[in-house]
Order: structure tokens, then C-alpha cells, then sequence
């Protein structure tokens, strides 16, 4: 997969758990655990948003891009 999902880091370096990001951005911890795993196809603009405010970050801190070497 091209585009890495970093969150599992930055909720490391904030020291926060999975279940207070997702109790303090309206979303289920099941979906906390998904984007962490990058199995999801997409995120909307205002999950992010929250996301970045809550951990005081840049979408660019949670989201990485990886070239494809096939």
C-alpha cells in the first residue's frame, strides 16, 4: 500500500490510548483500530480535522506516502 497510516505513532507520542481518540472525536474504537491498520479506503476531511486537533498534529504527522516499488 502506498499511503501509510502513522496514527498508532502519534497516539504513542502523545501517550494516549485508542479509546480516549476515538471517545474525543465522536467515533467507535472499532474505527479508531481500522485506520490505525489501514484498512479503510478512505477518511473524511472532518475526521481528520478532529483527529489532528486532538493530538495536536498535522495530517501530514498521520499520513504518509510510500512509493510502490514493483
Amino acid at each position: 500500500m502506498a499511503i501509510i497510516v502513522n496514527l498508532d505513532v502519534m497516539l504513542a507520542m502523545r501517550k494516549m490510548r485508542s479509546k480516549e481518540l476515538a471517545e474525543r472525536i465522536g467515533i467507535t474504537e472499532q474505527n479508531v483500530s481500522l485506520l490505525k491498520s489501514g484498512k479503510v479506503r478512505g477518511v473524511r476531511f472532518e475526521t481528520l480535522e478532529k483527529i489532528c486537533d486532538v493530538l495536536e498534529c498535522q495530517p501530514g504527522d498521520i499520513l504518509e506516502y510510500r512509493r510502490d516499488d514493483a
